[in-house]
């Protein structure tokens, strides 16, 4: 496979007081999109682990451009990448828009960690894990960065 695709609709909600997205509300549309992912792409393929303890290490985020509210659903394409022993990174584009000619707004990279929410530690990626993040490498991006 390559990059995984999701449409996330905006709500009045996700607007700042110039009527564009507020940045706060971009990082709750990539989560929205990550959860799309990992937990639902990846309950479907029997990668149910997760549910028990994924965090957030790290954040990274790029404002491209602003996002306007017109009633449009966004479009998040995500890829992963640097499978290690227990973290992956995940990549995300988000555009203006549905389509895929929309211009891309954002760009951000979240370095994932399997936890161990009894436990309180950090876990390793089990097989099934590894298998199903190589599915979504977009080996062209893997190739050119």
């Amino acid at each position: 496979m390559s990059r995984f695709h999701v449409e996330i609709p905006l709500r009045w909600a996700d607007l700042d007081a110039f009527r564009h997205v507020n940045h706060a509300r971009t990082v709750t549309l990539l989560e929205e999109a990550r959860v799309a992912l990992v937990f639902h792409r990846g309950a479907e393929r029997g990668v149910g682990e997760w549910s028990e303890g994924l965090l957030v290490a790290s954040l990274t985020v790029d404002y491209k451009q602003q996002i306007s509210y017109r009633g449009q659903a966004v479009r998040v394409s995500m890829w992963t990448r640097d499978v290690r022993a227990a973290s992956f990174l995940i990549d995300y584009e988000l555009h203006t828009g549905p389509g895929e000619d929309d211009p891309v707004a954002v760009t951000a990279t979240t370095k994932m960690v399997p936890f161990n929410l009894v436990g309180g530690h950090a876990r390793r990626l089990s097989d099934a894990e590894r298998t199903f993040l190589a599915d979504w490498t977009d080996t062209a991006q893997a190739r050119v960065g």
